[in-house]
């Protein structure tokens, strides 16, 4: 392998998402539209570097913007992170 090969690799995203990712993306494969949810099972905001995180890997999208809270982003779960929910599940 190339030295440049291997230096891409290394920079390559992660193809799994960790287990808080993981347990933001499963909760909108049961949702209408993959809907993701804002709030955690407690009551809790998602944590934003969760949710950057996963649209920048392509596991989940901006679906509208929020009139009431501007700041918080409503997003869904895309074929890409369905796919790495997926996969995961098979490692």
């Amino acid at each position: 392998m190339s030295e440049s090969a291997e230096r891409s690799d290394s920079l390559a995203p992660h193809h799994r998402p960790s287990l808080p990712q993981r347990n933001w993306l499963v909760r909108g494969l049961d949702q209408p539209g993959g809907k993701l949810p804002l709030f955690d099972r407690d009551g809790q905001r998602i944590d934003s570097q969760t949710v950057r995180s996963c649209l920048a890997a392509g596991w989940a999208e901006p679906w509208f913007n929020n009139p009431l809270k501007p700041d918080w982003l409503v997003c869904k779960l895309t074929d890409m992170g369905r796919k790495a929910l997926a996969d995961n599940d098979a490692a």
